[in-house]
């Protein structure tokens, strides 16, 4: 499904993406809530369910925010005006939502994060904030004023004794009423103040985007055992200097040289950002492997004709390079031959596959033990009746 309006994918891209946001009108025609309030609410009494309760004038804090999971009472206590309730990572527990995703592919499959929901009475809000991550912002059901301000980063005034960023001071640029169907693009770091007019819910598609320091953090964790001893701080063209505890800019740019070189290797980044960008939302939730299951099994098990479906919780990614594929799932590697890179282009590119197609591209013993070591994990299974 195309959601961008009239806009083409390249259009958007090129004009909008991380650049400036875009509202679009009727994106998605007839929409119909995946969840009714109640069952949304009902989502937020499971302990394995993320949510939170934001309540803008709270009894020990201005916007006070609660973890869940709540007990069904706490919704009969709640003030008739300005609070919200947020349901992180639905696509998990909602097929749905999952679905839902994938109308949002033209960006890497690996960079979309999640879809919350977020449920309001009439003027709930969580603040005027911004977010570090793109957003899709689709009205979902009722409608909400949105109001787009200026650009942030770390040093914008953050209100002080709130539970929740909430920025001092919102320049406002303009404002948007989303009805049911319409969808706001915003690019990072871009202040925003978003008021329910009414009971409404608005779906948020968010983005991954790890910072610096998670990168720099995620290379030395997946690559440190491999880096050479070799590679030390070096400098030969040393002169002498008149003061002997200075550290000098070249030597600065001694270590700098050290640093770059560590980086210089496309494919160990590459494998870095593989297995970062697939690891689980909520790893503490992935299923028992079942590592007694043979190859013989599955074929005696599922008949060509069945659909398999990509567990809720699995990420896939894929890298090529000129003697082998690096494919990615659920935060771990494989290195695999290039015949196999079909079926990793089809595991990566789909959620649902036959179980045929997948036959007819896992001929090898390469293909096959991939496949069977997915199963295994239970990140493929059979579609339900």
């Amino acid at each position: 499904m195309h959601v961008l309006g009239t806009l083409t994918i390249d259009d958007f891209l090129r004009d909008y993406w991380q650049k400036k946001p875009l509202l679009i009108r009727n994106a998605w025609p007839n929409f119909q809530p995946l969840l009714s309030s109640q069952e949304l609410a009902g989502l937020s009494l499971e302990e394995d369910i993320e949510s939170r309760l934001i309540i803008e004038h709270g009894e020990h804090s201005p916007w006070q925010v609660e973890q869940g999971p709540f007990d069904e009472t706490r919704f009969g206590q709640l003030p008739e005006r300005q609070w919200t309730l947020l349901i992180q990572g639905v696509e998990q527990w909602i097929p749905e939502a999952r679905t839902m995703l994938d109308a949002f592919r033209f960006v890497p499959s690996w960079r979309i994060d999640d879809l919350m929901i977020s449920y309001a009475v009439d003027g709930g809000s969580v603040g005027p904030h911004y977010d570090q991550y793109d957003v899709f912002l689709l009205q979902a059901e009722g409608q909400r004023e949105w109001r787009i301000g200026q650009h942030c980063d770390q040093d914008s005034s953050i209100l002080e004794g709130a539970s929740i960023r909430v920025l001092t001071e919102f320049e406002e640029q303009t404002r948007y009423l989303l009805e049911p169907g319409d969808m706001l693009y915003l690019p990072p770091q871009l202040a925003h103040y978003g008021i329910a007019q009414g009971e409404c819910m608005t779906y948020s598609i968010g983005f991954r985007a790890p910072s610096q320091a998670e990168l720099a953090q995620a290379f030395l964790d997946h690559n440190a055992m491999d880096l050479s001893e070799d590679s030390r701080y070096q400098d030969a063209d040393l002169l002498t200097r008149p003061h002997c505890g200075e550290i000098t800019r070249d030597d600065a740019e001694r270590f700098q040289r050290v640093m770059q070189s560590l980086f210089a290797d496309p494919m160990r980044l590459q494998r870095t950002l593989g297995l970062l960008m697939t690891e689980a939302k909520y790893p503490e939730l992935l299923p028992e492997a079942d590592d007694e299951l043979t190859w013989q099994d599955v074929l005696n098990n599922v008949s060509p004709e069945q659909t398999i479906v990509r567990s809720e919780f699995a990420r896939f990614a894929f890298s090529q390079h000129a003697n082998e594929i690096d494919f990615f799932a659920v935060g771990q590697h494989w290195s695999l031959p290039t015949h196999c890179l079909h079926l990793v282009q089809r595991l990566c590119d789909h959620n649902h596959y036959v179980f045929a197609e997948l036959l007819s591209e896992s001929k090898t013993q390469e293909a096959q033990q991939l496949l069977l070591t997915l199963w295994q994990q239970n990140w493929l299974y059979i579609e339900s009746e």
